[in-house]
């Protein structure tokens, strides 16, 4: 490619979280300029004064060279029309685009359409996903609703709004918190009434530096909060929708083969891909160890994968982290060392793996 992919956010949240409140926040921003914001209704965004013009075809103009445009039909549609509108000249630049699902949306069928249509993938990236959750009724919207608690889970940055009406239950927005991060402990959590919860703050977390334009892989992925997390939810979560979510690491220090990592994949996203909210990792194989593969999953879709130019810091271990639901870890545990834990002399027949995945050689009940 010419010119390096547009990066794509998600920002979501349960209904009544404050997501519309950030969202004119943000369009405020002249940092957000040349930024493409797909909302679903104009009708149900209060966009706020900003809006200087609307076009037929469903875009608006804002200032600052903002654009706003409704979801025309399906979503691959809409980022593939604003492609051409760059292409042929009637978008002067497009640097980013936000992408507002509504309060009650699963984002993992946005997710898929950045990740798995193969023309957007040549010209966008998936940046990371942004969740607002209510401090002042966060904790019975987690109770009541999994898909806000599916929301936090896949999140990479979770933005607190309202926490200016708790001041005087400063404990409740700390259990809160803490919940929150049981939910997704590598999720950077902010405050919306503090300044980093501006351009900087909310974007830029993808696996490059946009200052650097190299990869920052511990930035990125945060294994280590995800161990850390998943060694202690168990002696906290009593909610019986967070414990259905499970946040882990898999590390392996030998270089794996390629075509053991291929299957291990591929089965794990086929036989468990509903349960498999997230994946993300670097990956040391053995055809070129120097230069690790770089995966992003979510659930059944995968990014296509990418190579380093080498390693970017100290640690060259493998490293994938998981966010699943209702996913056993041991059986992932044991999937990934069938496969990568150590040198394999046969190959495992695939349809009897489709039909009992626990009949691979030396992974048994």
């Amino acid at each position: 490619m010419a010119t390096d992919p547009i990066p794509v956010s998600i920002l979501t949240g349960f209904l009544g979280s404050g997501k519309t409140t950030l969202l004119n926040r943000l369009l405020k921003d002249p940092d957000l300029r040349d930024t493409a914001v797909i909302i679903n209704e104009f009708g149900d965004v209060g966009i706020d004064h900003l809006l200087v013009e609307q076009s037929s075809d469903g875009v608006i103009e804002l200032s600052d060279g903002c654009l706003c445009c409704t979801v025309r039909g399906e979503l691959v549609d809409t980022l593939a029309d604003l492609i051409d509108r760059l292409q042929i000249g009637r978008i002067g630049a497009l640097r980013r685009v936000v992408i507002e699902t509504t309060g009650l949306a699963d984002p993992a069928p946005v997710l898929h359409a950045v990740m798995g249509h193969p023309v957007l993938v040549q010209n966008y990236s998936l940046d990371g996903v942004i969740v607002t959750v209510d401090a002042v009724n966060g904790e019975a919207t987690l109770d009541n609703h999994p898909e806000a608690v599916k929301q936090v889970a896949v999140a990479d940055r979770i933005v607190l709004t309202k926490t200016d009406l708790c001041e005087a239950a400063a404990d409740k927005v700390d259990a809160l918190r803490q919940r929150l991060s049981r939910l997704n402990p590598g999720a950077v959590q902010l405050s919306a009434i503090d300044a980093g919860a501006g351009l900087a703050g909310l974007f830029e977390c993808g696996l490059f530096d946009p200052a650097t334009k190299t990869a920052d892989v511990a930035r990125w992925l945060r294994a280590e909060a995800y161990d850390q997390g998943d060694h202690h939810r168990h002696h906290h979560d009593v909610n019986r929708h967070d414990s259905r979510i499970r946040a882990f690491t898999l590390t392996e220090d030998t270089p794996i083969d390629p075509a053991a990592l291929e299957m291990f994949i591929d089965l794990l996203r086929s036989s468990q891909g509903q349960k498999l909210l997230r994946m993300k990792g670097v990956v040391k194989l053995s055809d070129d160890p120097g230069r690790p593969v770089v995966l992003h999953g979510v659930q059944e879709i995968f990014h296509p994968p990418a190579r380093l130019a080498g390693w970017p810091d100290d640690d060259r271990r493998t490293r994938l982290v998981l966010i699943t639901r209702d996913l056993d870890r041991d059986y992932v545990d044991r999937l990934f060392a069938a496969f990568v834990g150590k040198p394999r002399t046969d190959t495992p027949d695939r349809a009897a793996l489709e039909d009992n995945p626990l009949a691979i050689p030396g992974f048994s009940n």
